[in-house]
């Protein structure tokens, strides 16, 4: 749930900005039936406040070439902070790691990686082994197919 700071104008902004942030001010003021000052007001309140982290393009990772989508699960029996930045300064300068988690349950973590084959993943494999401290149990699973990928959030309105 949205903090109460957000009304519903707030909230139409981000999801149409979440759909389509190169959209003018004009055309986002008039889908949120505001004039443009104030649109911009709330936009740039938005950002400020880190609603809005970074306006990006969203690009085709099969029309760059990279095909193949892995998730890996990480098991370690090392927990103490001098091996966790260790640990996340080497996987979050691996530009192939696109999500990086801390988990609960059997693995510690949990890293989303785009590459272009199996022999591309087999680089970042060693890559990741040779580069970080010693790993108890690294397990990966390929995607066959993506049936839905999304980066917009379920903002209710």
């Amino acid at each position: 749930m949205l903090p109460v700071t957000l009304d519903k104008k707030d909230r139409l902004l981000l999801s149409f900005l979440q759909q389509d942030c190169s959209v003018s001010l004009q055309a986002l003021s008039e889908t949120v039936c505001l004039t443009t000052t104030p649109c911009w007001k709330r936009l740039k309140r938005l950002e400020d406040e880190g609603y809005i982290r970074a306006r990006v393009a969203l690009l085709d990772s099969q029309k760059l070439g990279l095909d193949l989508t892995a998730f890996v699960l990480i098991k370690t029996h090392q927990h103490s902070l001098d091996w966790f930045n260790k640990f996340a300064s080497v996987v979050q300068e691996m530009p192939e790691v696109m999500g990086f988690y801390r988990m609960t349950g059997e693995y510690d973590y949990f890293l989303r990686v785009q590459v272009a084959d199996m022999k591309s993943y087999d680089g970042f494999y060693k890559k990741l082994l040779n580069n970080v401290p010693p790993l108890l149990d690294v397990t990966s699973s390929f995607a066959m197919e993506e049936i839905k990928y999304t980066t917009a959030l379920p903002v209710s309105l």
